[in-house]
């Protein structure tokens, strides 16, 4: 029988509740299916912080390195800072497994309501470099605390790390809808984008039967929101990318419902798998999360391990939960519980 070993890692906040219930789902998936999943839990968090004075052990990322898969939660905590979080654990895990490409699908589902007067289908992918960019740790600060204070932060753009995740993208594009957009600020931004306008040019070339736009990234984000449906894959850089995979979900009925894959592509190492909604200490613990995103976040990692038959039959039952719109948290207009949107989702698994 086909075997996988998930690293999961709730975190924080609503992490501790959310990643427990796609667990579930999951397990049920796996016996439908006629695969199994053994799961590896870790305490790394920022609970885990204010106990040890760090985010993870000191082999933390050794005991990750054989999993299949990395799931994770959230992190997130009052009085840790989130640079604390960010650079403790998230990007040690994204850049020691070379999980050089963030996939944020963006999609209406069946029975939500866009805030937006959506007529038409949202159906696209933000593909984020997610290595390099403008999250550096290069630079520093002179002067501190006087007059005089300067502070320098470095943008690192290399023609490897640009060139994987534009190839990446326009694969994406070839196998969907034959289309991409890049975002750039290359009439601002005088060396790093210019060269990523460049880089997506050349790649471009490689890709003949896709057709290609690049738009600033201050009106694509105007168009994210007057015209969501023109797009179906859009590559930025890490800063850029970041900004618009919480934008996107924003325009399909918000972050409860925004998925993410941090992967390694080429499987060289695990790829780490995490909704992007984030802790919300405000109601942890409270049963009212909506564990959606943590649903459609298990379904690509399906994709990623290779079970497509489990990952189709889990997004079909998200939406036919969906759809019925019977059993839905408070964020999508509803009063479910975490635990009940669970139960509805494994009673519609196999359903048409």
């Amino acid at each position: 029988m086909r075997t996988y070993q998930i690293a999961s890692i709730p975190g924080d906040g609503i992490g501790k509740e959310v990643l427990p219930e796609a667990i579930k789902v999951l397990e049920a998936l796996a016996a439908t299916c006629g695969f199994q999943l053994q799961f590896s839990s870790y305490a790394y968090s920022c609970a885990y912080y204010k106990t040890y004075g760090k985010m993870m052990a000191d082999d933390g990322l050794e005991r990750l390195r054989d999993s299949d898969a990395i799931f994770l939660g959230a992190v997130g905590f009052p009085g840790v800072p989130d640079h604390v979080s960010l650079w403790g654990l998230l990007i040690p895990i994204r850049r020691t497994f070379q999980q050089y490409v963030n996939l944020r699908p963006v999609r209406l589902l069946k029975g939500i309501a866009s805030p937006l007067k959506a007529e038409k289908p949202i159906d696209f992918y933000i593909v984020r470099e997610n290595n390099e960019g403008e999250y550096s740790s290069i630079g520093g600060r002179l002067y501190e605390g006087t007059e005089q204070e300067v502070v320098v932060q470095e943008s690192v753009f290399t023609r490897k790390g640009v060139d994987r995740v534009m190839r990446f993208a326009f694969e994406l594009a070839a196998r969907r809808g034959k289309k991409i957009a890049s975002a750039t600020k290359s009439n601002g931004i005088i060396h790093t984008m210019p060269f990523w306008d460049e880089r997506f040019k050349a790649i471009g070339q490689e890709y003949p039967e896709v057709s290609r736009e690049q738009f600033h990234i201050d009106i694509l984000c105007a168009h994210f929101v007057l015209h969501p449906d023109w797009f179906d894959v859009v590559v930025a850089s890490n800063l850029f990318g970041d900004i618009l995979s919480d934008l996107g979900p924003a325009v399909v009925g918000g972050m409860g419902i925004a998925a993410g894959a941090n992967l390694n592509p080429e499987k060289e190492f695990p790829s780490m798998f995490e909704p992007v909604h984030g802790s919300a200490p405000d109601i942890a613990g409270k049963n009212v999360a909506n564990p959606i995103a943590c649903f459609w976040t298990a379904a690509m990692m399906l994709e990623h391990l290779g079970e497509t038959e489990a990952a189709a039959l889990l997004m079909n039952a998200i939406e036919t939960t969906t759809a019925a719109g019977k059993v839905l948290t408070r964020d999508l207009g509803g009063n479910a519980t975490t635990t009940a949107v669970t139960a509805e989702v494994i009673k519609n698994i196999g359903k048409n």
